[in-house]
This record gives C-alpha cells, sequence and structure tokens, in this order.
C-alpha cells in the first residue's frame, strides 16, 4: 500500500499543533476552575492518582510502538493476513494490560492514605475517586485500544487527533458546567470516563470504515511474537525514566508534604512544563531532517551541525530562562494568588530545573535521530533510580528543594554527560569531545549571565502585578538576546544555526 507521506504529514502537523494548543490552554483554564469553586486538596488529589496510574501505565510502555513499528512492513506489502493476526496479538496484549493494571490497582487500594500526609478534604470518599479513575484507564485499554495503532501505523494520526479534539472540548466545556453549577467532583470523573469512553468507540468506528479489510484474525509465527516481545523490552526500558521523573516526585511530595503543597507544586511545574512541550514541537520537527542528514552526510559535517544546534538551543535557553525566572511570581501572584505561592528560591531550582532538561533535549533530539537506543537504554533507567533514591533522601532533609535538586542532579551528572559520551562514542568523532564538552560549558554560563543580568535589571521594578509582569517579560527578553548577539553574534556557525533550523523544519521527504 502506498502512503501519502508529505500529504499525511501536513495533516498530521496541523491536527497536533491545534492539539497542543488545546492540551496546554485548556487544562490551565480547568485549573484554575477546580480551585475556585472547588478547593486546592482536589488539584493535590488529582495529581496524585493521575501519577499512581503513570506508573501503573509502565506495563504498556513500549507496547504501543513495538505494534506500530511491526506494522510498518505489512502494510507497505498489502499483507492483510499478517496485519489481522498483529491485530489479534495486540488485542490480547491490551485486555492483558489492563487486566495487570486493575490487578495492581487494586492491591494498592489499602495503601492510599500512606501516600497523603495529612487529611483529605471530607467532601469527598479517596477510595471512591480512586476506583473512578482507575476504572476510567482500564476502559482505555479494554475498548478498542489496539485499533488506534493502525491509523499510526498508515501515518493517519490526524484522524484520531480530530476526533479526540472535538469530544474533549465537549468534555471540558462539560466539566466547566458541572463544576461552576453543582460543584460535585464525582460528577466531574463521571464526565471524563464517559468522554474516554466516546473516544474509543468512535475511533474504532472510524478506523473500521477507513481499512473494513482487517480485523484480529489469524496467528503470528513464533519468531515474530519474540521480535516484538524483544523491542517491548527494549522500549520499556528507555521510557522508564520518563515516567518515574514525572510521576514520582508527585508521589514523593503528596506522601511526606501533603496535597496542598503538592498542588501548589504542580502549579509552578505545569507553567515549566508548558514550556518543556514547545521545546519537545521543536525538536519534534527537527529529529526527521537529523536523522536524514546523519545517514547521507559526513561524520564531520553532522558534528558540525551538533555544535549549530547547541549553540541555538543555548539561545533558547538564555531567552526562555530569563523570562521564567522574570516572570514566574508576578504571574502566579494574578494566577493563584500571592498565598498560594512559594520563595523565590524554588522559583531559580524550577528555571535550573527548566534549563538542564532542556539542554539534555538537545542530546536526546540526536540519540534518536541516530537510533542509538541499544547502547543508550541504561543511561535514562540509572538517572530516574538515581532521581528516586534522591528524593527519598532530601525531601524529609530540605523538603521541597531535594524533590527538585534530585531531578537537576540526575540530569546534570547523569543523564547529559553520558548522554554525550554515548553519541560521540557512535555518531561522532570522539576526538572533539573535549572541545565540545568546553563549548557546552561555556554555553551554560552564558545561559546563567544571562538569567542574572535581568533578573538584576527586574529588580528595580516595583510598580503593580500587571505592570511589573509585562515590564518584566520585555527586560527579560531582550537582555539575554543583547547578550547573546554580543558573544555569538560574529560566529558563523551562529549565523548558519538559524538557516539551519529553517532546513531542517521545511525539509520534504
Amino acid at each position: 500500500m502506498k502512503i501519502e507521506r508529505t500529504k499525511n504529514a501536513t495533516r498530521n502537523i496541523m491536527v497536533n499543533g491545534m492539539s497542543q494548543m488545546m492540551s496546554l490552554l485548556i487544562p490551565f483554564i480547568m485549573r484554575s476552575i477546580i480551585l475556585n469553586f472547588l478547593g486546592i486538596e482536589y488539584l493535590g488529589l488529582g495529581g496524585l492518582f493521575k501519577s499512581i496510574l503513570s506508573i501503573l501505565n509502565l506495563a504498556e510502555l513500549g507496547v504501543g510502538s513495538a505494534m506500530v513499528f511491526s506494522m510498518y512492513k505489512p502494510i507497505a506489502e498489502d499483507d492483510t493476513e499478517t496485519i489481522c493476526a498483529l491485530m489479534k496479538l495486540y488485542r490480547k496484549f491490551y485486555r492483558l494490560i489492563g487486566l495487570f493494571i486493575l490487578t495492581v490497582g487494586l492491591l494498592l487500594t489499602p495503601f492510599l492514605p500512606n501516600l497523603i500526609n495529612g487529611e483529605v478534604t471530607a467532601d469527598v470518599n479517596l477510595y471512591v475517586i480512586y476506583f473512578m479513575n482507575l476504572g476510567n484507564t482500564v476502559l482505555t485499554y479494554w475498548l478498542f485500544a489496539y485499533k488506534n495503532n493502525l491509523l499510526c501505523a498508515h501515518q493517519r494520526v490526524d484522524v484520531s487527533g480530530k476526533i479526540t479534539m472535538l469530544i474533549r472540548l465537549a468534555e471540558y466545556l462539560l466539566k466547566i458546567l458541572v463544576l461552576v453549577l453543582f460543584r460535585n467532583y464525582y460528577a466531574y470523573l463521571v464526565v471524563q470516563t464517559i468522554s474516554q469512553v466516546a473516544i474509543n468507540i468512535f475511533i474504532a468506528l472510524r478506523v473500521q470504515k477507513l481499512y473494513p479489510a482487517y480485523s484480529p484474525r489469524g496467528e503470528l509465527p513464533k519468531e515474530k511474537v519474540h521480535g516484538i516481545a524483544t523491542r517491548v523490552r527494549d522500549l520499556f526500558t528507555s521510557n522508564f525514566s520518563y515516567v518515574i521523573s514525572n510521576s514520582a516526585d508527585t508521589l514523593v511530595v503528596s506522601s511526606f508534604l501533603g496535597l496542598t503543597v503538592l498542588a501548589i507544586y504542580q502549579n509552578y511545574y505545569y507553567i515549566t512544563s508548558s514550556l518543556k512541550t514547545m521545546i519537545e514541537v521543536i525538536v519534534g520537527a527537527c529529529i526527521a531532517g537529523i536523522g536524514n542528514s546523519l545517514v547521507t552526510e559526513s561524520a564531520e559535517k553532522n558534528y558540525k551541525d551538533f555544535k549549530k544546534m547547541t549553540i541555538l538551543f543555548g539561545w533558547l535557553m538564555s531567552v526562555s530562562s530569563s523570562m521564567l525566572l522574570c516572570m514566574y511570581q508576578p504571574f502566579m501572584h494574578i494566577w493563584m494568588g500571592e498565598a498560594r505561592m512559594l520563595e523565590f528560591g524554588y522559583v531559580i531550582c524550577f528555571v535550573i530545573y527548566f534549563c538542564s532538561i532542556g539542554m539534555n533535549k538537545l542530546t536526546g533530539m540526536f540519540k534518536d535521530a541516530a537510533g542509538i537506543w541499544k547502547i543508550d537504554k541504561w543511561r535514562p533507567l540509572t538517572a530516574a533510580l538515581v532521581n528516586l533514591a534522591l528524593n527519598l533522601t532530601t525531601v524529609n532533609w530540605i523538603g521541597l528543594y531535594g524533590v527538585l535538586l534530585s531531578t537537576v542532579i540526575a540530569t546534570v551528572f547523569i543523564e547529559i554527560p553520558w548522554g554525550l559520551h554515548n553519541l560521540f562514542k557512535a555518531v561522532f568523532p570522539h576526538e572533539h569531545l573535549w572541545k565540545y564538552v568546553r563549548m557546552f560549558c561555556g554555553i551554560v554560563v552564558i545561559e546563567i549571565i544571562c538569567c542574572a543580568v535581568s533578573w538584576f535589571a527586574c529588580s528595580f521594578i516595583h510598580l503593580g502585578v500587571w505592570p511589573t509582569l509585562i515590564i518584566n517579560a520585555g527586560i527579560s527578553f531582550v537582555i539575554p538576546n543583547i547578550i547573546f548577539f554580543a558573544v555569538f553574534g560574529r560566529n558563523e556557525m551562529f549565523k548558519e544555526s538559524v538557516a539551519q533550523i529553517k532546513r531542517v523544519v521545511l525539509r520534504r521527504k
């Protein structure tokens, strides 16, 4: 079967862009409404259960990607029988995953109170809310979830994206009505479950209409099943760190510091996470072009491009980190109120966290483009375990600072150095490693200078909250650009980096 790659890619980019905008804006509105109509404990409770279920979803990590990868060849060869056999296998996998999540989720029930420091709001039953969230997750696997992978394999995620966006939009509107009119968290969760069921069913119906020849039937040879299982295992270890880094922090904060602190922490984290999402959009746009260059150009040429991208990321991090440092507190004052703000020391930690994660995305982008997952699989796993160990060790000592700094330490001292070692071992000339490290460290120093000078300039602004936010935004945008252009303005790689990113983003297959 011939797939219209350019046409499908354009569709996917448009739908994904709209989806990203909605996923950033709507949850921001929902958090504000929950805070005002239910209370801050509900924000913490929702974040806690989301993290618990994210960890249980480790059972799925790798299965979906392995499914899609296994379908590429039979789709290209119009091998309907193999596709149908794969669908039958994947339906079985997803049923088992759903059963596993349900079983482990029920076994965790007696330990729920131990995951919360302090009392839960008396308006709700902790166990009922947990079971409703658990049931919602299980249903996502049991209701035709395997069919969505056909769309991914055919490069038609725009189909599922449109359905999901429309239903989610209706879901959010209903949730807002429920909260404003009834202030009932149970009804809020019921709407959420109905929405997820509707998404699965409508996607399944659409897949059946697009690909009527495919149905779950037949059996695969044992060697193919073994190959799929191997890929699932490798992808599991690769993705484990992502879940631990994003979920373990939440569990630790809830268990040791309570739901109120967790909700405030997640409000700050939501801003950082939104900026991370924007960086991931840039990374996603670049990977395909970088991958093409890695297989068609010389190692020296690719190393030069890597340095250009490093300068570009340094520029991006300098501007965004400076703006984050100077705008965080005025924005949180407007959004959540002064009583729900953290000390400025935490803001510094969040900025360091954001900057370290952002620079780590640079090495991750080239790693994914080069496809060196096998030699890289122990790096994220090691970093995740160190992060978790440091969380548990430091949270009783320095509280929330320990949770934030644990991630920074694992990223700066494990993820980034190890990632660079792997890149210069498998992709770039190894003799350039230390020269690049000096350049990398120099850019980090410039980022620190940009943040420090911007903050110093903004410290003289003492107006109302809105004027302060606007003036700080302008100062923290202009100053890092001036500094960066002063340092790199005459650098040929800096001049070429903007052209480089344009070529990568606009590249057509």
